[in-house]
């Protein structure tokens, strides 16, 4: 019998008139087991699966509970050298998206054997790694994760939280404000540094660089650090207040990045700041480390979280990624704002920001809220409105998200710096 005719793979057939077959053997036949109860130790995901046409949901679920953990198309000898019962993903309960055809959400528990301690990038790198590409699916989103106290109990988490970061400031009882400096790029650091000390003069506790700033000819990061640490030592002489600006440490490599948060440690200055998904999970977590160590407060910007959780039927939806970012540390987050110019649902957005800064979270699909999450002892992380944001934005913001609301534009201040303290 020749390969073409007995024993070429399946999974060679792709024209849309032959359809999908996984392997040699069904993915359902090992890692579909509704019969399976989870266990306080399991990693649990909650994913939106779209089959391809004629995949049943099952196989679909399957299939990604096999991929994303010990299996792969067909069945290998080596199988039989380890125990796949103890190692394998499981889907163990499938379900149809309300109003939307050919959508499920299929639920697979991974054992926590299956994981690096301590470790956010290898945790997304079995879970959502290779998974995405997969041929039997059309589309395939990561909707949730539970993360079991015993896998969090290996995370150090945020540098400090909310309530030492309060202590830091000596700032209670209200929303922290700031602003991001405008325009983001050109300005030299002088008159960057003259822009901080203007909205910090002015009221402000924070004023922050954008995500883009690093260290570009018209502004190289050194001279940016010692300008505004000059203009946040002067504002505060000048108002008796603690300041700060989020001094964005991330950059082409860990050492550079760790060399910028020792000169602002050595500068004196409260707080810096990583953009964590461009600067990844390794380099996130050795900052956070570093922070911690030093007395950093540490800020996160989300740059290219849109690329990742805006489609709604492909990718990882934000509440992931918030996880993560918890884990990995970090003190405060950009998280959405309702108002303002950026995409967010009142709802899902609330529940992403009690994810970051609650400690005991209950289930609540109404919220996007799939798991029970339970954070034991790991400090919160402080949710930031940023994203289009006027003062008029301040009393629905306070009424809906009880958070920092942050001010996208040095140009809307200047003439609303009293307002802002009036509505407060």
């Amino acid at each position: 019998m020749s390969c073409r005719e007995g024993f070429m793979s399946p999974q060679t057939e792709t024209k849309a008139s032959v359809g999908f077959k996984a392997g040699v053997k069904e993915y359902k036949l090992t890692y579909y087991t509704p019969e399976y109860e989870t266990k306080d130790t399991d990693i649990l995901a909650a994913f939106r699966v779209t089959p391809q046409p004629g995949v049943p949901p099952e196989e679909a679920g399957a299939a990604v509970a096999a991929e994303s953990s010990t299996g792969t198309w067909t069945t290998v000898w080596t199988d039989g050298l380890t125990s796949l019962d103890r190692y394998k993903g499981r889907c163990y309960h499938i379900e149809p998206v309300p109003g939307e055809e050919d959508q499920f959400i299929a639920y697979v528990a991974y054992p926590l054997d299956l994981f690096e301690e301590g470790s956010v990038t290898n945790m997304f790198t079995s879970i959502v790694g290779n998974v995405f590409g997969f041929k039997a699916l059309r589309a395939l989103r990561l909707e949730d994760l539970r993360i079991p106290i015993a896998y969090v109990k290996t995370f150090e988490g945020p540098p400090h939280g909310i309530q030492v970061e309060r202590d830091k400031l000596n700032k209670y009882g209200r929303p922290l404000l700031g602003c991001t400096i405008k325009p983001k790029l050109g300005l030299s650091a002088k008159n960057y540094g003259r822009a901080c000390y203007e909205c910090l003069r002015g009221g402000l506790d924070f004023t922050k660089d954008d995500e883009n700033v690093n260290s570009q000819p018209f502004m190289r990061w050194r001279d940016r650090f010692l300008f505004c640490a000059e203009a946040i030592y002067k504002s505060q002489a000048e108002t008796g207040e603690i300041k700060g600006h989020y001094l964005n440490a991330t950059a082409g490599n860990c050492e550079e990045m760790i060399k910028r948060a020792v000169f602002a440690r050595e500068l004196g200055v409260p707080i810096i700041m990583h953009d964590y998904l461009t600067g990844g999970f390794t380099a996130n977590t050795s900052l956070s480390h570093y922070c911690r160590d030093n007395g950093l407060l540490l800020h996160i910007h989300r740059a290219m979280h849109a690329v990742i959780d805006r489609q709604k039927n492909h990718g990882m939806h934000f509440r992931v990624l918030a996880k993560a970012l918890r884990m990995s540390g970090g003190d405060h987050i950009h998280s959405g704002t309702v108002v303002g110019k950026l995409e967010g649902e009142r709802d899902i957005t609330l529940g992403f920001v009690d994810l970051l800064r609650d400690d005991y979270i209950e289930k609540d699909r109404s919220r996007g809220i799939y798991f029970t999450q339970d954070w034991v002892s790991m400090p919160g992380v402080l949710p930031v409105a940023s994203g289009g944001i006027h003062v008029w934005h301040m009393p629905a913001l306070t009424e809906i998200l009880e958070m920092i609301p942050y001010y996208s534009s040095v140009e809307e201040l200047w003439d609303t710096l009293g307002v802002m303290r009036q509505v407060l």
